[in-house]
């Protein structure tokens, strides 16, 4: 395992050309296929940091700030926020564009986390993530926070299912 990874040597983009087979009944495109998007972005960036398979353990949210109109070009970007001993969180980013004006407009930001597998699919070490700038400095102290928060939930969650 190396000493540590930067967010860069991570990033993964994906692009798709959305079609009639990605709409919902609204004409849209399909809520879960951008959640499919995510998802797999996210995975591909976790994959590539822990160099291990990872799993999906949660999506902290997803807000739907604009409708994704069918024929224009979806791009999720993924980078890591956070690497704990077994767990990564990234950071994803959909944005569609119009491919005939090149308008781009912003329309999710999603916080994934995952956990890395060995080869027993138990949780396997990660190797730390470094900071290069104090953009991404600041970045990872807030997904720290995240990361604690979410502990805290789990932690009272337990606690409220044993009474």
């Amino acid at each position: 395992m190396t000493d540590g990874k930067t967010s860069a040597e991570s990033r993964v983009r994906l692009s798709q050309l959305m079609g009639p087979e990605h709409a919902n009944h609204m004409g849209n495109v399909h809520g879960g296929v951008i959640m499919k998007m995510v998802d797999e972005a996210g995975a591909l960036a976790a994959m590539r940091h822990a160099q291990s398979l990872c799993v999906t353990v949660t999506v902290d949210s997803m807000t739907f700030m604009e409708p994704i109109l069918v024929g224009y070009v979806v791009t999720v970007d993924a980078y890591l926020t956070f690497a704990g001993t077994t767990s990564m969180e990234t950071r994803v980013e959909v944005t569609a564009e119009n491919p005939l004006t090149g308008v781009k407009t912003h329309t999710n930001t999603a916080y994934v986390v995952y956990v890395a597998l060995g080869e027993q699919g138990r949780p396997r070490r990660v190797p730390p993530l470094m900071a290069t700038t104090p953009e991404e400095e600041a970045s990872m102290n807030d997904a720290q926070e995240r990361q604690t928060y979410r502990k805290l939930q789990r932690a009272k969650e337990s606690a409220r299912k044993r009474l």
